[in-house]
């Protein structure tokens, strides 16, 4: 079954790794024990794989997929975007995930690097990518498209945004990948506006687990424009480092925030699951224990 089949049945449950840029990154990802090897033991449908802005690291991106496909354990699923790419390159990159055995996408128009003023490429959006794909490739791939509960941070309304979505479906795509949200009321606002909408895609949402304080306030405020729960707040703003604080304190600190952070994530998962979602979409974050923990205390899925 491919993935939206298997959300017409259940929900899903689903990793995101990233492609690392170094060998030992790659050993450490994709190596004998290494971090995709345990993920399976947590029995997910899907594994998906990121590049990063303007189609760079394409090369591990594709490496990692077909990692695995080899290990047969799950479907790999590839972000695949629009910017600086050519309508020749798109379909020359897509045969060759096909001819890896690599047929769902995730279809985006892609982070515009800084300085650009569009994608430097033949197709400018989202909703453009998937109807080239279906009118190259018919059904032989399954398409997941990005959803924005908050509306797109460049989009003028998130009216516009959901008509845009509505647009992907129209086109073609098979189901919706949501972009961060922990705004727990927009999405289920959002919930309800799609679907008065007439989008009945199944939705699959994204979930990035809270561990590092930093990292969660760049993800909110770097490209996303999210708005922070004030649960969420109230944990970044309880440890806050003094200058010249020891290393000891500052490392006490950062595993004080992880544990709340994990306790946060793992209660967002509880909200989540109510809301008539299709599936769980955890960012690994290309790390095990963490999100191991968080799979098995929320309960996603049946480990016995």
């Amino acid at each position: 079954m491919n993935v939206a089949e298997i959300m017409e049945q259940r929900n899903a449950f689903s990793f995101e790794v990233f492609p690392p840029k170094t060998d030992v990154g790659m050993e450490k990802l994709c190596g004998e024990g290494g971090v995709l090897e345990k993920l399976y033991t947590l029995n997910p449908d899907y594994i998906s794989c990121t590049y990063g802005a303007g189609g760079t690291n394409v090369g591990k991106n594709l490496e990692v997929l077909k990692k695995i496909k080899a290990d047969g354990k799950c479907t790999p699923v590839t972000h695949f975007t629009c910017v600086a790419n050519t309508k020749e390159g798109i379909k020359d990159q897509l045969q060759t995930y096909l001819d890896n055995g690599i047929d769902h996408m995730l279809a985006l128009r892609g982070d515009i690097p800084f300085g650009w003023t569009g994608t430097n490429g033949d197709l400018h959006y989202a909703t453009e990518l998937v109807k080239f794909v279906r009118k190259e490739f018919g059904d032989k791939f399954t398409i997941a498209v990005a959803g924005s509960p908050e509306g797109h941070i460049a989009c003028r309304s998130l009216e516009a945004d959901i008509s845009f979505l509505k647009q992907k479906q129209d086109e073609g795509a098979d189901y919706i990948m949501t972009q961060l949200c922990w705004d727990m009321d927009q999405f289920r606002y959002w919930m309800d506006a799609i679907r008065a909408a007439g989008i009945w895609l199944p939705v699959d949402v994204g979930i990035m687990p809270v561990l590092d304080a930093a990292a969660t306030i760049n993800m909110a405020l770097s490209r996303n424009g999210c708005v922070m729960s004030r649960d969420l707040c109230e944990i970044i703003s309880k440890n806050p480092f003094a200058p010249n604080e020891s290393e000891e304190s500052i490392a006490a600190k950062k595993a004080s925030f992880k544990e709340a952070g994990i306790e946060y994530t793992i209660k967002l998962i509880d909200e989540y699951r109510v809301c008539g979602i299709n599936g769980i979409h955890l960012y690994a974050l290309n790390k095990y224990d963490d999100v191991a923990r968080i799979v098995k205390e929320s309960g996603i899925v049946d480990l016995i």
